[in-house]
């Protein structure tokens, strides 16, 4: 009976040592490196599910041996986990690094950026254009809702999406604003100082101006002065044509009315002209307080200020003299 006894004990003991050498090949294997030697890229599709998504690692060498990824990912309850998108995975990651990645959702983010001033129908070309966002662009995209600012995305996100966190940041930015504006500005409401930001915005690239270029603005508002903008006098143009405008103003546009020519119009236009940023917007609620009426531009990038008609008739031709210089005339 005796050799009986010990063939049984023999058995388990090896049985166990087996498994136990499994076990420590398996997470040995878990928490090497793998054999890549530079950053790879991996794009997991969406509904692809969870099996499917660990052959593809394999395919791309992030991992050796899915079937060990799987058994551990299932027995760890990460299974269920995973989540689609494009990852970037280093060189020599470790394959439990990369399951971690795709349980956290560890994505590539792409920047996408709209500057100050542009208008709801360049954001929209300029999303038709981003080749990794997904579906449509919304129609009817009210003007000056857009908040200018770089905002990350996950290939695949819907131009839906990122559009309405352009709108959840502007609202949230104007709101804010609002609240701290200073007393007595010629403005009835809230909607009245979007517009007149997005024509603060258009009108100068220099920061140190936005103060200014308000304060001449709401001065003419104080006193029924008409706001003789040019870029509103444009965006009324490219309304009516659907188009840009691609050239300079002339007379007879100045002289021809439509809802945003403020050459005509006695108040300010009903929306506003390009979607703003968050200084321009402080610019127009806490302006520079002068006397100053008018204002045209120097030529080399800024503007020329004045508090009379005779001041900037002066300030005029010293704008068309410097132009002139430039062209030898």
């Amino acid at each position: 009976m005796l050799p009986f006894r010990k063939k049984n004990f023999y058995f388990p003991v090896a049985f166990i040592a087996l498994g136990l050498f499994l076990c420590l090949f398996v997470w040995h294997d878990y928490t090497s490196p793998n054999s890549l030697t530079q950053e790879t890229t991996v794009v997991l599709p969406r509904g692809a599910g969870f099996s499917k998504s660990i052959d593809l690692l394999a395919e791309n060498e992030v991992i050796k041996h899915p079937l060990f990824i799987k058994t551990i990912a299932y027995v760890s309850g990460n299974a269920k986990k995973i989540k689609a998108g494009e990852y970037l995975f280093a060189a020599e990651i470790t394959p439990q690094e990369a399951l971690q990645m795709l349980v956290q959702g560890w994505t590539v983010k792409h920047k996408f950026t709209i500057t100050e001033g542009l208008n709801v129908r360049e954001v929209a070309e300029l999303l038709r254009d981003e080749s990794l966002l997904s579906g449509n662009v919304p129609e009817n995209i009210e003007e000056g809702s857009l908040l200018p600012e770089t905002y990350y995305f996950a290939r695949g996100d819907s131009r839906t999406s990122l559009i309405e966190r352009m709108q959840e940041q502007m609202q949230k930015t104007i709101t804010d604003l609002w609240e701290q504006r200073e007393d007595g500005l010629p403005l009835t409401d809230l909607k009245q100082a979007l517009v007149l930001a997005s024509i603060v915005e258009k009108e100068t690239g220099v920061p140190e101006e936005r103060a200014r270029v308000a304060g001449v603005f709401i001065n003419r508002l104080k006193i029924g002065m008409k706001l003789q903008s040019d870029p509103t006098t444009a965006y009324g143009i490219e309304q009516e044509t659907g188009k840009k405008l691609g050239r300079q103003l002339n007379g007879n546009d100045l002289r021809t009315p439509t809802r945003y020519n403020t050459y005509t119009i006695e108040t300010l236009p009903p929306t506003p002209i390009c979607n703003f940023g968050q200084a321009a917007l402080e610019a127009v609620l806490h302006p520079l307080k002068t006397n100053e009426l008018y204002f045209v531009a120097t030529g080399k990038g800024g503007h020329y200020f004045a508090s009379t008609l005779a001041e900037h008739e002066r300030n005029v031709r010293l704008y068309r003299q410097t132009i002139a210089n430039e062209h030898g005339q």
